[in-house]
């Protein structure tokens, strides 16, 4: 339902509250008078600027996340933990948290589902939704620097499709041996590496490798993600001590079928979404400030106060390294060095799996 239809189904006591919040001129003991008054301020063109412009991050992250929510409801608990996860600096009680959902629900976000046997579920506006995301795509555009196209970009096209091949070849011809940690020997690792198209450097001794999927603990990135892929899909199974293909894996390498990188994306945003709560938003994000050039500086400067920590991931290298550059193995951007550093642009189909239709003018 859109604003409209909520505030009729509103009690007098939210309505109130709303109209204050944004100093409306209206009587307050008239319901009707209110509900006018409040479409009108809400309505105005100027208001969602103004409104996200005034917002704390904790308020602004909590929208973000509860925008991007593909439920069409929520309860009181899924609203307390969505607000706890929006303030990175600090861990609020419950009463902050409740404070920070009561003044979205006073600010003319939240309503009590209808009919009113569910006041404890809550739903958002679907058009505040709509233009929230235009308004908010708006402003975080004005953070980030243009630039222009590089002599020379890379861009990975389709390759992790046909490196999932190769991979499963791979598997099949040699039937590798495991070690006790369950992974390839590094021999093994390179040997892969000198069969796919796109290589990696393996990984060093130390360092905390965890939060990005079973095999990121053993493998570099992008042939961990090939990995996890190929074993969701019960193409490879590890057994008595080597990796080996399954029926699947045999079928799917014999009729040299590519695998839909959509697929390959959605697993890869169910896959690091422990570490990144939030990455489809930002990915979302991402194509609408880089539709065209711009500089990978400007944009991790713009969204990074949307990106939450992750033990020793800070922002800077989560959007860096954990976001922009798989979304280059997945074909969605194209990455440039130009005299500012690093640049950055969208694919045609990074934008499509990224929720646009078309670069922003």
């Amino acid at each position: 339902m859109n604003l409209a239809d909520m505030l009729t189904y509103a009690d007098i006591g939210q309505l109130t509250a709303i109209a204050g919040r944004y100093e409306c001129d209206c009587k307050r003991n008239s319901k009707h008078d209110l509900i006018q008054s409040i479409l009108i301020t809400l309505g105005s063109r100027s208001f969602m600027d103004s409104h996200i412009r005034s917002c704390t991050p904790e308020e602004l992250r909590f929208l973000n996340t509860l925008l991007f929510d593909e439920r069409s409801h929520f309860s009181l608990e899924d609203l307390l933990a969505a607000a706890s996860q929006a303030c990175f600096d600090h861990r609020p009680g419950q009463s902050g948290t409740r404070e920070l959902v009561g003044r979205l629900k006073n600010s003319g976000w939240l309503f009590a589902l209808v009919p009113h046997q569910s006041r404890h579920l809550f739903q958002i506006p679907q058009d505040l939704k709509s233009r929230f995301r235009e308004q908010m795509g708006a402003i975080l555009r004005e953070r980030v620097i243009s630039a222009p196209e590089p002599a020379v970009y890379r861009s990975e096209g389709e390759m992790l499709q046909a490196d999932m091949l190769l991979l499963l070849r791979y598997i099949k011809e040699n039937e590798p041996e495991l070690n006790q940690e369950g992974a390839l020997y590094k021999r093994c690792q390179q040997a892969v590496m000198n069969a796919l198209q796109i290589p990696e450097p393996l990984l060093g001794k130390g360092g905390w490798r965890f939060g990005y999927g079973r095999a990121g603990e053993h493998y570099p990135p992008r042939l961990a993600l090939l990995y996890d892929y190929a074993r969701h899909r019960r193409y490879i199974v590890e057994e008595h001590g080597r990796l080996n293909l399954t029926a699947g894996g045999e079928l799917l390498l014999s009729e040299g079928k590519s695998e839909r990188m959509m697929q390959i994306f959605s697993f890869w945003l169910k896959l690091y979404k422990g570490a990144i709560p939030n990455l489809t938003s930002l990915v979302y994000w991402i194509s609408v400030c880089a539709g065209k050039w711009v500089t990978v500086s400007s944009l991790v400067e713009g969204l990074g106060w949307l990106v939450k920590p992750f033990y020793y991931d800070n922002a800077a290298s989560i959007l860096e390294q954990r976001i922009l550059r798989m979304m280059l193995h997945l074909g969605m951007i194209r990455l440039g060095e130009a005299p500012e550093g690093p640049v950055v642009m969208m694919t045609p189909w990074g934008m499509e799996a990224a929720g646009q239709k078309r670069p922003p003018r």
